[in-house]
């Protein structure tokens, strides 16, 4: 990868790019009521994706860079004041810890993706051949390498946005 290294980061900064503009683009003329409503009882809502999918791009990457995630380092846990425990990014919460998900403004979801992404660039501006074949995570078989955490992070992402995508579709349509 050594070469190619200014290749994979204009890779992975495109993608999480565009899953910056994807939330913002989500949110584009949604009100708060919009955000939590579900297609059916225990259905995501398209505010519970968009706030995950920034909780775990945002805890997975500060985990490889070494720092403290944006969600307390910049106050972002504050704002949403989310009936969670602080270290929560939604993965295995019960459909009752979904359904409390409330925010009072949207465009707290877009200032967190933004303030994710500022980490995520942080992140892809220092990558080399030999940090992204560090191995960050020992408990499977092979061990997670940075590339592999990475890219795993960037596809859980683009799914979940893909996700709060189709919401959107079926709530212009109720």
């Amino acid at each position: 990868m050594g070469s190619d290294i200014s290749h994979v980061r204009a890779i992975l900064l495109d993608g999480f790019g565009r899953v910056e503009e994807g939330v913002t683009a989500v949110l584009d003329g949604l009100s708060v009521d919009d955000l939590r409503w579900q297609t059916a009882p225990g259905a995501n809502p398209i505010g519970w994706l968009l706030w995950h999918l920034s909780r775990q791009q945002d805890a997975q990457l500060a985990e490889i860079l070494g720092v403290e995630e944006a969600w307390t380092a910049e106050g972002w846990r504050e704002r949403f004041a989310l009936p969670y425990d602080p270290e929560d990014s939604g993965y295995g919460q019960r459909p009752e810890q979904v359904a409390a998900f409330s925010v009072g403004d949207p465009a707290l979801l877009s200032g967190y993706a933004g303030a994710v992404h500022g980490l995520t660039r942080r992140l892809v501006d220092q990558l080399d051949a030999d940090a992204l074949d560090r191995v960050v995570d020992e408990r499977w078989d092979p061990p997670v390498t940075a590339a592999v955490r990475i890219y795993s992070v960037l596809e859980d992402a683009a799914k979940h946005l893909g996700q709060a995508e189709y919401v959107k579709g079926l709530l212009s349509r109720r």
